[in-house]
């Protein structure tokens, strides 16, 4: 079963693996890239990762897949 798992960046800089619907972060990274290699191995193969910069698909305050 794949967890549904979320990435975001916390204020201190560092990145949040939260569970849906959790307050509290699961684990802390430091890089984002690191923070999702965390939420593969606990168990999502594809998290959701919030944006923190603009790209030509989208902006900070939106989504997408790892």
């Amino acid at each position: 079963m794949d967890k549904k798992l979320f990435i975001e960046r916390r204020e201190q800089g560092d990145y949040a693996v939260r569970g849906a619907g959790s307050k509290r972060a699961s684990a802390v990274a430091p890089t984002q890239m690191e923070a999702i290699k965390i939420a593969r191995r606990m168990g999502s193969s594809n998290p959701d990762v919030e944006r923190v910069r603009h790209t030509k698909v989208g902006k900070p305050d939106q989504w997408r897949k790892a």
